[in-house]
């Protein structure tokens, strides 16, 4: 079987002995550490010409050889489920997720997510980043609505994986949370799966990773902001539990908002947060793409309500 190999990487002398993996995700590369791992495991990462385990640690002068598998077929089967999209090229994808769309198969969602949907409408995706997640860079929340891009070659998911890595992806979100700042601001809070609730993010973690995002004010209600949230790090459910540090949850986000969410004088029918913008260098024309998205409905129609009262 062929592989698609990377330069090799010759460690120089001034290095540290690094584990491989650490040593690897420290170069910059446009690889996950989970797809570094994943790599070694089958051995298809060799130093001095040899696989070797994750553990080793590397020398000066040693040189390591990256090979890259060829796409995997997949199990899935695609579905024809609408899609909203944004622009389409040979190499990438940009959607306007609907709100309750699920990104990815998962335990208790093995079907109408957004890969089978992906896998119907690009016949030639299959394997593209991984079998369970063909194409797909980032995602959002069940009920996150807004802007997603999808790779449809490996280079175009290499490249763009390593622009969200690099945190130089432009990405801005809207969210209607409860209560009515004053001023925006940032918050500066590490974040990680909870010690307790395993099946939630906070700060009361063991494994607490970095977290930033900045804040702005669009407009003020009398119970409620819209807020423009630009995160300057990826984290897993970061602006919800951002938000919910800063004492104002967004609306309807039964999980973080508590009884803060529950008051609010309008029901929602999921969490108000849109990916509203995102901008990104294309991979082969190496340009800066940029795209919006308009306030979905049922957010829009919660944002009249709350202008009559004011």
């Amino acid at each position: 079987m062929s592989t698609f190999p990377i330069s090799p990487i010759i460690v120089p002398n001034e290095s540290q002995a690094y584990r491989l993996d650490l040593y690897l995700i420290k170069k910059g590369l446009s690889l996950t550490r989970s797809q570094i791992q994943r790599l070694i495991l089958e051995k298809q990462i060799f130093v001095n010409g040899a696989a070797t385990r994750a553990s080793y640690k590397v020398k000066k002068g040693d040189q390591i050889q990256i090979r890259i598998p060829p796409p995997t077929p997949l199990d899935l089967i695609p579905e024809a489920i609408p899609l909203d999209i944004l622009y389409e090229d040979k190499d990438l994808l940009v959607i306007n997720k609907a709100a309750g769309m699920v990104v990815h198969p998962a335990p208790g969602h093995y079907e109408g997510t957004l890969v089978h949907a992906l896998l119907h409408h690009c016949k030639d995706l299959a394997g593209i980043g991984g079998r369970e997640r063909p194409g797909i860079i980032h995602r959002l929340d069940k009920e996150t609505s807004g802007i997603l891009v999808v790779a449809k070659t490996d280079l175009a998911h290499r490249f763009l994986s390593k622009q969200f890595k690099d945190h130089s992806i432009e990405r801005s979100y809207i969210a209607l949370v409860c209560g009515k700042l004053k001023k925006g601001g940032k918050i500066n809070l590490a974040i990680g799966r909870d010690r307790i609730h395993r099946k939630k993010i906070s700060s009361n973690t063991t494994h607490p990773r970095e977290a930033e995002t900045h804040y702005k004010i669009i407009e003020r209600f009398k119970t409620a902001s819209l807020l423009e949230l630009l995160p300057q790090t990826g984290r897993t459910h970061q602006l919800r539990v951002h938000m919910n540090h800063l004492g104002h949850p967004i609306v309807g986000d039964k999980v973080y908002g508590g009884k803060i969410v529950k008051a609010f004088e309008f029901e929602a029918g999921r969490h108000m947060l849109h990916a509203a913008k995102l901008g990104f260098m294309h991979p082969t024309q190496k340009k800066t793409l940029r795209f919006s998205s308009d306030h979905p409905a049922d957010m829009a129609t919660i944002l009249e309500a709350l202008r009559s009262k004011t």
